[in-house]
């Protein structure tokens, strides 16, 4: 692995540049290391895989690349994220994960797909109820709720729903995707907890009205912010990532846990203030660096282990 003795640092990106450029910038400039895009024409079984480390941003959305990083993992290459967890990984496990941390989150339902994306017959479908009490399940989740892509990863096909006939219609739009209904919980109290290798933590206050974070809030007591930020680095180990995001809502002094993982949060100026960004671009730098300089290979799942 490596390039002529210089350990290397692949981006597996999308749209995104700020993060990435910022992040490979401060790479470039250490003695021995170097960062730089991945890039992927087809594999071959036979490939050698060169990168020591990988940041994967953008496997979640291109199978292809889900593919290959998980070949690159089982080949020596240390994957942030981990892809075997994350490919695994969805807002409605996470949920029932949470309930048996007893963390408060809110009631949260899967629903059946409203399209398959496979060749299927009447008897495919007689494990499932049909036509679903739509009206049990608005009373049970309550209004207006939350209708979204049940996996992790990015802000997918979200819709808050006030009744029966929004969720149908949203329902019908929703296609081979498999969708969660979730309460909303009522606050002006939005934090998101950002958590860079299992232990560095920045709470960030998101303000609706501005639609992006706040620099500070004044308001928050010294005990919440350390419940919520102890809280995301636990379900950073539970779930081994290297980089996650939690988002919370708080209800008084009630915290709800509204999403436990985000394995490829949006890390951007517009989102972020600038002290923000260089926080986030600066820890990641650091962690990727240090599992180059680790070269240790990933933990691959149980059944792969005797590789």
């Amino acid at each position: 692995m490596s390039r002529d003795g210089v350990k290397l640092i692949g981006f597996i990106i999308g749209r995104e540049h700020e993060m990435p450029d910022e992040v490979m910038r401060i790479i470039n400039e250490q003695a021995g290391m170097r960062a730089e895009l991945v890039k992927l024409g087809g594999t071959f079984l036979d490939d050698v895989v060169e990168y020591d480390v990988i940041i994967d941003r953008m496997s979640h959305e291109i199978p292809y690349y889900r593919t290959y990083v998980k070949f690159a993992a089982v080949n020596g290459c240390y994957i942030i994220n981990d892809p075997f967890v994350w490919a695994n990984d969805t807002k409605f496990l996470a949920a029932a994960v949470l309930r048996k941390l007893d963390v408060k989150t809110p009631r949260t339902m899967v629903l059946p797909n409203k399209d398959i994306a496979a060749d299927t017959v009447p008897d495919s479908f007689r494990n499932l109820v049909y036509p679903m009490n739509w009206q049990a399940i608005i009373d049970y989740i309550g209004s207006p709720a939350i209708f979204k892509d049940v996996r992790s990863g990015g802000r997918r096909f979200a819709h808050r729903v006030n009744n029966v006939d929004e969720l149908i219609h949203r329902y019908d739009e929703s296609g081979t995707r498999t969708m969660i209904l979730q309460q909303v919980i009522e606050s002006d109290h939005h934090y998101h907890c950002l958590v860079i290798g299992g232990e560095q933590t920045l709470l960030l206050p998101y303000a609706f009205d501005e639609a992006r974070y706040v620099a500070s809030d004044r308001t928050l007591s010294d005990s919440l912010v350390q419940r919520m930020t102890d809280m995301a680095c636990q379900l950073s180990r539970v779930y081994g990532y290297d980089i996650n995001m939690s988002e919370f809502v708080l209800d008084g002094d009630e915290i709800y846990l509204i999403n436990a993982t985000n394995p490829s949060p949006l890390i951007a100026h517009d989102l972020m203030t600038q002290e923000q960004f260089d926080w986030a671009c600066a820890e990641i730098a650091a962690l990727a660096v240090r599992r180059a300089n680790e070269a240790k290979p990933m933990e691959l799942p149980v059944h792969l282990t005797g590789l």
